[in-house]
């Protein structure tokens, strides 16, 4: 399984980013990650920036890919429930995932309807930078669990 993490806008420098690293290349030692960088839309209202984005994230998604959004309005899951949801589409065969950290504006409905599984990982709104190390260690988990290795222990 191949996966993709299409994010809106840079990652900054510092610890957002080192984070991120860390855990992708924890990751990768075991599977293919690409980072995708879209441009943020830049001036204009939230609608707008929303909107300019939606065009930028709907083109960068493959066709057959698997895509899950990164949204607080979205289903919730353990860490062991999320592995599980990944294990049953590799298991399935699914080649291609694509994981979607949208910009500070949030996404369009559009974006949400191109979605398989729109996943919260807290009801409370975080920054997106934040949401990429958050995400990117429950991806590194979600796989050590699939593994069984010693990292995630309940």
């Amino acid at each position: 399984m191949r996966m993709r993490m299409v994010m809106v806008g840079r990652t900054e420098r510092g610890h957002v980013a080192e984070g991120v690293a860390h855990y992708l290349d924890r990751l990768r030692r075991t599977m293919p990650v690409e980072e995708v960088v879209l441009p943020e839309a830049g001036r204009g209202d939230a609608g707008h920036q929303a909107r300019v984005e939606e065009e930028r994230i709907l083109g960068a998604l493959r066709p057959g890919e698997r895509v899950v959004l990164l949204d607080e309005r979205g289903k919730a899951f353990t860490s062991r429930g999320f592995a599980e949801r990944l294990g049953t589409w590799r298991d399935q065969g699914v080649r291609e995932v694509a994981f979607v950290v949208g910009g500070a504006f949030g996404v369009t409905d559009a974006v949400r309807a191109r979605a398989d599984l729109v996943l919260s990982l807290s009801p409370m709104t975080f920054p997106h930078q934040l949401v990429r190390v958050l995400f990117a260690e429950q991806l590194f988990r979600a796989f050590s669990i699939l593994a069984r290795s010693p990292y995630h222990h309940d």
